[in-house]
């Protein structure tokens, strides 16, 4: 009877051991074949001087660069998207509807704005890689400062405007 037991109990341990492997390795195999998919960009209305929140970029330049905070939407696909103002002392001003994928630390250029009020599509409007040079240093800046902490997005629209407006997000700002 000891012996049976014995049996039954090593036959139920192997069969949730397989189970288990098998239940791993289909999750495993689910999520290695499960490719990330972008949703599509809404282009916001054109920004208003109200809305736009400055942003430090670097010392290094002596261009202005602001965000329209009610162009911020974050999608279910995990990039922030915004409209990045970037005005230079002259006074000439470039207005672009951007995304950040905080995953993978890339940007993509949907569209410039026109002096109308229009958008214009991108004509080089693929991902790339963020890099953290001083030329162009706006996109370093939202990404690791503003909207990617560690490489995750920030929860919401509501939270990225928080940390546009506090200079930064918590774990970025010194005290």
């Amino acid at each position: 009877m000891r012996k049976r037991m014995c049996r039954g109990a090593l036959w139920l341990g192997l069969s949730l051991l397989a189970s288990v492997a098998v239940a791993a390795s289909g999750f495993d195999d689910e999520y290695e074949t499960k490719r990330w998919e972008e949703i599509e960009a809404v282009l916001p209305p054109p920004p208003k001087a109200e809305n736009l929140v400055p942003i430090f970029v670097s010392a290094a330049t002596d261009n202005r660069f602001m965000v329209d905070s009610e162009s911020i939407s974050v999608g279910t696909d995990g990039v922030v998207r915004y409209t990045l103002v970037v005005q230079s002392p002259s006074g000439a001003r470039n207005v672009s509807h951007e995304g950040i994928r905080c995953e993978s630390a890339e940007r993509r250029l949907y569209a410039f704005g026109r002096s109308d009020g229009r958008w214009s599509k991108a004509r080089s409007n693929q991902w790339g890689r963020i890099q953290g040079s001083t030329l162009n240093r706006q996109h370093a800046a939202l990404y690791g400062e503003y909207f990617c902490a560690g490489g995750i997005p920030v929860r919401d629209a509501a939270a990225a405007r928080a940390a546009l407006r506090a200079g930064g997000l918590p774990s970025t700002r010194t005290p």
